[in-house]
Formats: structure tokens, sequence, C-alpha cells
């Protein structure tokens, strides 16, 4: 049986607030992504979708703790701190950070900046880095000349395909894409969809793609997990999470989406709010905002399979009818 490329274990992150206390963001995450997959990270802000992609890579701030393991190739990359971690990140895993405008040093050229990262990681310096650079450029539909800009000199689109540019120097075999499409306006948000739709067909890169947008899931991936208060709540093929939901927060997070296909049929909101983090949350999270409630739900469901590849944790996958 084959090794997954990328396989997240049992990850947890919490951060140690100023007035005391912690704030739990993820809990218990299991991820897994075979090479060429296209994984979709979805849910509403403040779920712990980019504290599970940042802690991935290593990059929490100082008071960030984090349990579990993060595997590439079965190596567990996480148990031997930023040691171990550094010869991975930009090399087998990169990341497009959200915002790309505050992601790149604004005193720096566009083109310095990937020349950097190509001299980090001994992948080439001088004059071969700044011919490389002009090719990641061109890659991503940047004119090589532009390499002199700053960031403040390019429009928002042409930054965030700067950033991917920077994020493939190194060519990774996994690149995780944080709401790539954030504050671009909605042809630009096109382009740069289509744009990591080619650069996965044409290098062969698995993409976790981190965003609150199920459209944008279902143009780019072929799995989607689904995050709930820092825990994955279901997991599985896109298709069958969209026809048939497991968890009643999938199914009103695809009713709250619009889509052209409905007819008719209203773009519902999801009432209340999630829970706080820093706070114990008891039995099922999403309960208090649920339409599907019962007895069961004081009690926390765990992630169980409910179909070929398909996991959700709700307990009405294992209600018995009266």
């Amino acid at each position: 049986m084959s090794v997954p490329l990328l396989e997240v274990e049992g990850l947890h992150v919490w951060f140690d607030l100023e007035g005391g206390g912690e704030l739990h963001a993820v809990q218990g995450v299991d991820l897994s992504l075979d090479p060429g997959e296209r994984l979709g990270l979805v849910g509403e802000s403040g779920c712990g979708k980019t504290t599970t992609a940042l802690a991935i890579l290593g990059l929490l701030p100082p008071n960030a703790s984090v349990s579990g393991r993060v595997l590439i190739d079965g190596e567990d990359i996480l148990a031997g701190g930023e040691a171990a971690m550094r010869p991975h990140r930009w090399v087998d895993v990169a990341i497009v950070f959200q915002g790309a405008m505050n992601a790149l040093n604004p005193v720096r050229t566009i083109g310095q900046q990937i020349v950097e990262s190509l001299e980090l990681h001994g992948r080439a310096k001088g004059a071969v880095a700044r011919t490389r650079t002009a090719e990641l450029l061109e890659s991503v539909g940047i004119p090589a000349g532009r390499a002199g800009r700053y960031p403040h000199e390019l429009s928002g689109g042409m930054r965030q395909r700067a950033a991917i540019a920077m994020a493939l120097s190194c060519n990774p075999r996994v690149l995780i894409a944080d709401e790539p499409t954030t504050a671009l306006d909605v042809m630009v948000q096109a382009q740069i969809l289509e744009l990591l739709d080619a650069l996965c067909r044409d290098f062969g890169l698995a993409l976790v793609l981190v965003t609150h947008d199920l459209p944008v899931v279902a143009q780019l991936c072929d799995r989607c997990a689904v995050m709930y208060a820092g825990e994955i709540v279901e997991r599985g093929p896109l298709d069958v999470l969209y026809h048939t939901p497991g968890h009643p927060y999938t199914r009103m997070l695809f009713a709250a989406s619009p889509d052209l296909g409905m007819g008719d049929a209203p773009v519902l909101s999801i009432p209340g709010a999630p829970p706080r983090l820093d706070r114990p949350i008891d039995g099922c999270p999403f309960r208090p905002r649920c339409d599907s409630a019962f007895a069961a739900c004081v009690e926390r469901p765990s992630l169980l399979e409910v179909g070929d590849g398909h996991a959700a944790a709700c307990h009405l996958n294992t209600r018995v009818p009266a």
C-alpha cells in the first residue's frame, strides 16, 4: 500500500493568551494527500483552516504550541523541530499566503524575493537564479521585465501571481493556497483559479486549497475536508459531500453558497456564530446552530466512516429510526 505524500495525524494547536488561559484553535485534525491530488479545506472564518496550514509548515508564532504528526513520504517533519522542518519547507511543501500585499516584502522587488528563496535553498545563485526568476514570472503570466517592480507597483492580481511564482521557486510537490482569491475582483479571481488549475496539471502539483468559498472548491478540487470549531467534521469526495452530506454543517454551507443551478432556491444563511475556542465545548460544537439536533448531541461525536472514503462527525449517521 502506497504511503501518502503528505499526512497529518492528530494535529492540535493551542495559543497562550496574554491574560492567561489557552485558545485551542486546532483539535485533532487528520488529513492525507496523494501526489497530484487536490484537497479543499473549507469552513467559516476562525474555524482553524489557516492555523492548520501554518502548522504543517512550522510557521506559527512563538505563543503557539503544537502536537501531532506531519509526515512527508512517511517521515515526521514536526518531531525534530525547525531543524527537521527547514529542509522540507518550500522544497516539498510551499504556501501562497493569504493577502499577497502582506506576504511580500514591500521594500524589496519581487525578483529579489524570488532570487532569495532560490539562493536560500541552494537551488541557484547569481545569474542562474535571475534567469530562473524570469522563467517563474513568465510561467505565472508576469512579463520577466517586471522582476524589478516593487509589490506596491503591481495590481492585486499581479501580486498574487508573484506570490505563486515565489512558492513554486523550489519545485515543491505540495502547494498550500490559503484563500488565494481574497480581496480580488471576480475576473481576477477566475484568472488566479485558472492559473492554479494549469500549474497543477502541468507540474503535477498536489494542492491544498484553503477557502470558505465552496464554488471555488468545486472548480478545483477532488476531495473536501470541512472544518468547524477547530475540527474536521466531514471529509470525502466533493460530489458525495455535495449530494449526500453526512453533517448538517456541510449541508448548510452548501445551502449558503449561491449556485446557478439551484433555480429559484433561496440562499440560506447559517444562524448564530461558531463557539469560542478559549472555553470548553460540551457536546457537539455545532449543536446550538443545528437544525437537526437531538438528545444524543449532548455527547461529542467522533469522525466515523459513513461511506467509501467518506467520514462525518455527526450522531445522525448512527441514529436508529424509531
